[in-house]
């Protein structure tokens, strides 16, 4: 196949080239995936959203009894990752624009699980992101200007390092990945995030993806700076009865986080189709 049809979409700027494959006919190589994410010879974006039905990829053929589509994920520099927290909205949001789903409650199979997204037919969309789990964070640190701060281990399904900043700037370019101590800690990389505080539930954040470099949002790593700032400020609604809802302003615009009673969290923000075209893979 030469010639790719494609859609470009975005939540809170953190964008994706769509690639329709509903019966699994299309084998993307890295090399096409890397082609495709670039911002200057290609489409340009943060990563791609293969769409194809669970029951047609034997990555997800699993889960097809609990949902009918698969997102294939791919990072810009061509690796297999497990979930997109922005990407899984912006993902229902092309399925309910091209009529693939009813709008309202829908499944979405992921390498992370199945995904449940609420899309109404416009305006922001929900997905639960499931549970965030802290298996420790005892040693971890992140060297910021020079010096290693404690961060905070939370697994959204992939892994986060979350630290504590006076000023976002503290963050540096971003470039590459920021060191991350004891070595060995990652072995197959982390996202780190930066934060720092607004007020009373409201945070900001910069993000280092792994594989994609910094990006202008990152959903999972919301979710995972939510908790970490809900655990600092004593906050833990499965023990005390009361969902905490918090504020995450990221360079690309705002995501509202909350982690119910049942462990779950919600994230709640914007997901847009901007564009649609075909673009013929031997010319990238």
């Amino acid at each position: 196949m030469s010639t790719l049809h494609f859609f470009k979409g975005h939540g809170t700027e953190n964008d994706f080239v769509i690639v329709p494959d509903a019966d699994g006919e299309l084998d993307l190589t890295a090399e096409q995936v890397v082609a495709l994410c670039d911002r200057r010879a290609g489409i340009g974006a943060d990563g791609v959203l293969r769409v194809v039905r669970a029951a047609k990829d034997p990555a997800a053929e699993h889960l097809a009894g609990e949902a009918e589509w698969f997102m294939d994920y791919r990072n810009s520099d061509g690796s297999i990752a497990q979930m997109c927290g922005n990407g899984v909205r912006v993902f229902a949001r092309h399925l309910v624009e091209r009529g693939l789903a009813e709008a309202g409650e829908l499944r979405v199979a992921t390498r992370g699980g199945v995904k449940v997204v609420t899309a109404p037919s416009e305006g922001p969309v929900t997905v639960d992101m499931g549970v965030a789990r802290l298996p420790g964070s005892e040693g971890i640190g992140v060297d910021v200007e020079g010096r290693v701060r404690p961060a905070t281990n939370v697994d959204m399904g992939n892994p986060h390092a979350v630290v504590f900043v006076e000023d976002l700037a503290q963050a540096g370019l971003l470039y590459t990945a920021p060191a991350v101590s004891p070595e060995g800690a990652y072995p197959e990389g982390v996202n780190v995030e930066f934060v720092v505080r607004r007020g009373p539930g409201h945070v900001a954040m910069r993000v280092h993806e792994r594989g994609s470099g910094e990006t202008r949002s990152c959903g999972t790593g919301a979710c995972a700076v939510m908790v970490a700032a809900a655990r600092a400020d004593g906050a833990e609604p499965a023990v005390t009865g009361e969902p905490v809802t918090y504020t995450v302003d990221v360079p690309g615009g705002r995501l509202v986080i909350t982690e119910r009673v049942d462990g779950h969290v919600e994230m709640t923000g914007p997901a847009v189709i901007v564009a649609e075209g075909r673009v013929d893979l031997a010319r990238l």
